[in-house]
């Protein structure tokens, strides 16, 4: 995998995201909560990166959320339990991976509750401007 930057990586998720509101939700809760894509461990694994086929200039990018959840729960993916909390939530909601909120809501902090309240709204289509703006835009 050619490296990139978070920043670039993120606007390509979203790029990739864009038009499907739960993906679009849990693409943005994977970006916004801030570790994942700093992590090169979790990048050169779990995201391919690419070129639009319509543009040819566009970057897009995508994850292999299964791959990336199997490695979390085979400890392969070694992670803070906000790290993997927030992983768990992005990748149910943006790939209909299954987790238990019963155990992965309780210990998140106050700033990743926000994002995951907002994350829901968003995958519900329910979500402001303000919100939809982050979502698409970073």
């Amino acid at each position: 995998m050619t490296t990139v930057n978070p920043r670039r990586l993120g606007d390509a998720l979203r790029e990739c995201a864009r038009g499907i509101h739960p993906l679009e939700a849990g693409t943005g809760l994977l970006i916004d909560c801030g570790s994942w894509l700093h992590r090169e461990d979790f990048t050169s694994r779990f995201i391919t990166i690419g070129t639009s086929v319509s543009d040819g200039v566009t970057l897009l990018a995508s994850t292999d959320r299964e791959a990336a959840i199997t490695a979390l729960h085979g400890g392969e993916l070694p992670s803070s339990g906000g790290e993997r909390r927030m992983l768990l939530l992005a990748a149910s909601i943006a790939g209909g991976i299954p987790v238990s909120l019963y155990d992965t809501l309780p210990g998140i902090d106050r700033s990743n509750a926000s994002l995951v309240v907002g994350a829901v709204a968003h995958a519900a289509g329910l979500a402001d401007q303000e919100t939809d703006k982050r979502y698409l835009n970073g």
